[in-house]
This record gives C-alpha cells, structure tokens and sequence, in this order.
C-alpha cells in the first residue's frame, strides 16, 4: 500500500486532485493518504495583535482543519486512510518536509488555478515540487473542454 500526500488549499480546484486520486484507488491502486495544508506565517501585525502566539497556532491550525475539510470527507466517504496535517511557513518547502517525514511514496496534486497572482503561486509550488520532491509527482489540471468546430 502506498502513502499519497495530497496538498489542498480549499478552493475547489484543489480538489481535482482528491478525485483523481480517487480514481485511481477505484482503478485498482491500494493507497492511504495525507491531505495537508500549509498556512501563511502571522504577519507582524497579527503577532503584535494577538501578544499569545499560541493563539495565532490554533486560528492558523483551525483556518487549515477547515480547509481540509472537503477533501478528508471525500475520502473518508470512499472508505480510504486518511491523515492529515496543517503546518505553516512556505508551501513549496513545507510540502516536501511532510512528504518526507510521513513517509509518502507520491504526490498527488492540483495546478495552478488559472489566473492572477493566486494562481501563479500556486503555479510556483507545483513546480517546485515537481522540481525537488524526492517522489513522483503527479500534476492534475482542470479538463480542457472541446471545442466544436
């Protein structure tokens, strides 16, 4: 059985890649996973705000639990493992420390989104996974419709 990190940032395009997982587990792929999502770091504002950074942890922990949400409930509705983990810091370093330390033997994850500074972030992590992971990455993009002639 393989461990498949699947990175989600809450958008519904994040969750292409929970359904491309998903079938390739109803195609025949034994597989358990890790959905997890890295929060921003507290800005300077947030952290002379707060004064605790214990409080910052726990809105940033439930900010990520909540945008994972989608994503777990789909899997665990198919029946399948499910771990998850919130962490903070840059995307693009963070995933690949997680992928490392649980032991994932893949990547499963979405694009970039399609438009604007968002989306060439997002761009920017993928590659940089597809880049440095030390597994197979596989990238999902939206379909690209027909077009009629």
């Amino acid at each position: 059985m393989i461990k498949i990190l699947i990175p989600v940032d809450g958008s519904s395009h994040a969750l292409l890649a929970v359904h491309h997982a998903m079938r390739m587990v109803h195609a025949g792929l034994r597989a358990r996973f890790v959905v997890a999502n890295v929060q921003e770091s507290a800005s300077l504002y947030e952290m002379v705000v707060a004064h605790d950074p214990a409080v910052l942890e726990k809105v940033s922990t439930e900010a990520g639990q909540d945008l994972m949400r989608p994503a777990v409930a789909l899997l665990e509705a198919a029946g399948q493992k499910v771990e998850t983990e919130v962490a903070t810091g840059d995307p693009a370093h963070v995933l690949i420390e997680i992928a490392e330390r649980r032991a994932c033997d893949a990547v499963v994850m979405a694009a970039g989104t399609g438009g604007g500074l968002r989306a060439a972030l997002l761009g920017s992590v993928t590659q940089h996974l597809v880049d440095h992971a030390p597994v197979p990455v596989t990238v999902v993009r939206d379909p690209v419709p027909l077009v009629d002639e």
